[in-house]
């Protein structure tokens, strides 16, 4: 007899507010940048209105497919390796920023942002086919062969998703039972290549500086012929690495309890650069006080709550590494957005899941609940 489907609508409904609230939020976070550069207060928040269409399609399609039918090594490797591709086209196709693929009226897509996708389905179709062998070395060199890779690819143009992608990575291996040496060795090789790739780019550097040593003391003891400084500071855009955390600071702090109310914050008025995505949640501090951020931080955390149970009750070895895959990576991000906002860490690019303008997070986020409602829907209970 096939098992009825049992839709997880505590999952769902928390999906839908959260993109309906983020909407609202872009709109008020973008209006008035909108009207100055695009001449309409509705270009930004329209367009995102759009990808919230097509990406509830992609929740939907993944909700309705048995999750099962991904744990195959045709799903686990070909996304690995087209996602790859699209980033290296991206890398020429964007010389600016190397991160962008046009998609005309649509705006733009962010290929990095589905490296999430294509590597949790990977990682949990690799730790169910390896997990009473977790520890040996042909398990390992495979897994951390295809991760890095499409780290490495990730890490060059986005160093925020890559980041997200190495912690969600180390939980999935921690889980699973990886040897502490094994896994701290690779923690460090880790580290290693984010040291790189932070010291590789003057505004990554100047961003760490400008949290931890803003007066150059340190930067100074290790350079005292002056090199380094001015390697830091030879990017204009790196000339106040602080001012993003000093005027999202000021928007929490003019929110207070309650807030000034949706629409009327004054720090999105051109103080607040990006406040309509890496910095949104500044917005929602301002506008709607402690309380308006702690129910985003609540949504995240009933996320975590319907995703570590999922863990815990799916029928099978990729069920639940599918399903903590997807909560780790989403919850991390939001974890990481928030403390950037909050200063509790340098300047980061990375979006607020689900409440950030950007379609191809948006998008992102919604397929990797659509394959957890898709465990959901096809485990023993769903109480």
């Amino acid at each position: 007899m096939a098992q009825q489907e049992r839709t997880d609508w505590i999952l769902l409904f928390t999906t839908v507010a959260m993109v309906v609230f983020g909407l609202a939020v872009v709109t008020s976070a973008s209006s008035v940048m909108a009207e100055l550069k695009f001449k309409s207060s509705y270009y930004f928040v329209s367009r995102q209105a759009i990808w919230a269409v097509l990406s509830f399609i992609m929740l939907m399609w993944f909700k309705h497919t048995d999750y099962r039918r991904l744990n195959k090594p045709v799903f686990a490797f070909a996304p690995l390796g087209i996602i790859t591709s699209m980033i290296v086209i991206a890398w020429f196709a964007d010389p600016m920023r190397h991160r962008w693929l046009s998609l005309g009226a649509l705006g733009r897509l962010q290929p990095s942002e589905f490296a999430k996708p294509a590597l949790i389905v990977f990682l949990a179709w690799f730790i169910a086919l390896r997990l009473r062998a977790i520890n040996h070395h042909k398990t390992l060199a495979p897994a951390l062969l295809a991760s890095g890779a499409l780290g490495a690819a990730v890490i060059v143009a986005d160093l925020g998703t890559a980041l997200v992608l190495i912690c969600t990575v180390f939980v999935l291996f921690f889980i699973a039972g990886l040897e502490k040496k094994l896994l701290f060795g690779a923690a460090a090789l880790g580290l290693l290549l984010l040291f790189v790739a932070i010291a590789a780019k003057p505004y990554r550097l100047a961003r760490v500086a400008g949290k931890f040593d803003p007066e150059f003391r340190l930067v100074d003891k290790i350079s005292p012929d002056g090199w380094l400084r001015e390697y830091i500071r030879s990017s204009l855009a790196t000339r106040d690495p602080g001012y993003q955390a000093r005027q999202s600071r000021i928007a929490v702090g003019a929110g207070g309890v309650l807030g000034v109310g949706l629409a009327q914050g004054r720090q999105k008025l051109l103080y607040l650069p990006e406040a309509h995505t890496d910095f949104i949640y500044a917005v929602v501090g301002e506008e709607l006080g402690m309380w308006g951020c702690t129910g985003v931080l609540g949504a995240f955390f009933v996320l975590l709550w319907r995703g570590l149970r999922l863990f815990f009750i799916a029928p099978d070895d990729f069920g639940r590494y599918l399903a903590l895959g997807v909560t780790v990576c989403i919850v991390i991000q939001a974890l990481m957005n928030m403390s950037v906002v909050l200063d509790m860490g340098p300047t980061k690019g990375i979006p607020l899941p689900m409440i950030s303008y950007g379609g191809s997070s948006l998008m992102s986020t919604l397929i990797l609940l659509g394959m957890l409602l898709s465990v959901s829907e096809n485990s023993r209970c769903n109480s």
